[in-house]
Order: C-alpha cells, then structure tokens, then sequence
C-alpha cells in the first residue's frame, strides 16, 4: 500500500480512536452519578432501558476500540490491508468502508455463507 494512503487510514483510524475513547470516559462519568429515585415505576423502568441501551452501545465501540488497536498495530507490522485468509490486498473501496477490516470481500463473503448455512 502507497504510503499516503497507509497514511490516511492512519489518520482516520488515530481519530477514530480518540473519539471513541472520549465518549467511553463521559459514559463512565455519567455512571457514576448517584440514582435518581423515581417515586414512577414507569420513569424508573424508561430510565433503566435507556441506561441497557447505552451499555450496550459502549460495549460495541468497546469491541470497535479494539479492532482499531488491531488494525494500527497491522499497519505498525506492514500487514495492514492484507487478507488474513488468502493473503491477497483489500481492495481500497473496501478499506474506506471498514477501514478495520482483516478480509478481502471474496474471504468474508465465504465466510459470512459459511456462517449461514451452519446456523451461526
């Protein structure tokens, strides 16, 4: 891969990151205010679905974080935009739409019907 655009998925990434791990401080932050008591079941009940959603949420860019980590430290080790599966290069189309991304789209697309036909 040409450096500039080694350079731009750097970048990208690199911002990415600090975004994710700034939002994963306020929702830190946020739990740990005291609980509000609320005398309505239903505010309470509409409160705590809010706060699983929210959890839920952080947990996915939790495990987004860490495919980012991954992704900077292949380009660190120059295997970035190469497929694990057949070692052939991702194609750049493929890379600006999930810049994370480990498999070239014929490996995942095998992958993804292997999946299906498995029941996973």
């Amino acid at each position: 891969m040409k450096k500039e655009k080694l350079d731009y998925f750097k970048q990208l990434l690199s911002t990415r990151l600090e975004n994710l791990l700034n939002q994963a401080g306020d929702t830190v932050s946020g739990m740990t205010k005291p609980k509000e008591n609320f005398p309505d079941p239903t505010d309470r009940a509409s409160m705590e679905s809010d706060r699983n959603f929210m959890l839920r949420i952080r947990d996915r860019e939790h495990k987004l974080i860490k495919k980012i980590k991954k992704a900077l430290a292949r380009m660190e080790e120059g295997s970035f935009g190469v497929c694990e599966k057949c070692g052939e290069d991702i194609s750049n189309k493929r890379l600006m739409a999930r810049p994370v991304t480990t498999q070239c789209i014929d490996c995942k697309t095998k992958e993804e019907a292997t999946e299906r036909a498995l029941g996973l």
